[in-house]
């Protein structure tokens, strides 16, 4: 997919397909921009939200569900979720949270896939750039990710995947726009779909460049990841990250009742609405320990 590189091999040789792709869609993303004070404002509200689907199909879904196991979803939920992930086109889910997994297991390291101590640019997409290091793929494979394939939904969008992602990342963003209030296919393909696309990649992707490498560390002074509340405001609700390495399982992946985490406000939701069960929590008292033991001081 255009969201990964390959994992054949042990080198760090260049992988000039994913090069080049990325720099015809952010090219895209660029000319798309020229758009906008043509678009019907109904477009770009459309484009917003589907930035917004997007993002919760990483954040609550990719993230916060399946790789971190940090609250249970129904059905139809899980579902709604799936597709929110192929809208994203990051990788099925399956793989973004191995990933994940590997990442929170050997974070900083070479067996990290994309590790921050190598700088932002590798950090943010060049990781994406090159085959990945041999320690990623070796490590990777001692790791037990059997649950994420006993979940059917799993399984389902690993199985469909290309196909949900044309549906879900282009058709259906190019399509509505067009349909209902008469906006081009041009200015909803470069709005919708491609712009929208480039920028919620970026924002993912200053979690693990931005986030890691700028902001306090008030939980934990001995890693990496940091609390940087720009990230916060693009992720909707991910730079609380010195947090979140810190205590990888809480559903909230920050404090709660603090600060800006829409993800965490629609996982609330969905358990008001009885689609969630089994949120986990750090205790305010563990948290407060951690913070006197290892913390920085900021907070």
């Amino acid at each position: 997919t255009v969201g990964s590189a390959s994992s054949a091999g042990g080198g760090q040789a260049i992988v000039w397909r994913n090069v080049v792709l990325m720099g015809l869609l952010h090219l895209g993303a660029v000319y798309a921009l020229s758009l906008v004070p043509r678009a019907h404002i109904l477009t770009l509200l459309w484009a917003y939200f589907c930035f917004l689907m997007t993002a919760l199909g990483v954040t609550a879904g990719a993230h916060r569900l399946w790789s971190h196991r940090s609250y249970k979803a129904k059905l139809p939920l899980r579902i709604f979720l799936a597709a929110a992930n192929s809208m994203a086109f990051q990788n099925d889910i399956y793989e973004w949270s191995r990933d994940h997994r590997v990442h929170h297991k050997y974070s900083e390291t070479d067996a990290d896939p994309h590790n921050a101590r190598r700088g932002f640019f590798f950090s943010h997409i060049g990781w994406l750039f090159v085959r990945k290091h041999r320690d990623v793929i070796e490590k990777g494979r001692k790791l037990d990710f059997t649950d994420l394939l006993d979940d059917p939904v799993v399984r389902f969008q690993r199985k469909y995947y290309k196909s949900s992602v044309v549906l879900m990342c282009f058709v259906i963003p190019t399509f509505v726009p067009w349909y209902l209030w008469g906006e081009s296919l041009w200015n909803a393909y470069f709005l919708a779909s491609i712009l929208r696309y480039t920028i919620s990649l970026n924002v993912t992707w200053l979690v693990n460049s931005a986030a890691h490498m700028y902001g306090n560390r008030p939980y934990d002074k001995n890693i990496n990841p940091r609390q940087n509340t720009l990230v916060t405001l693009g992720a909707i609700g991910e730079g609380f990250h010195n947090y979140h390495h810190t205590f990888p399982f809480d559903y909230s992946a920050s404090e709660l009742g603090l600060k800006f985490n829409p993800t965490t406000w629609f996982i609330d939701f969905m358990f008001w609405l009885g689609l969630v069960t089994d949120r986990k929590q750090a205790p305010k008292e563990m948290i407060q320990a951690r913070k006197e033991r290892t913390g920085d001081g900021s907070a």
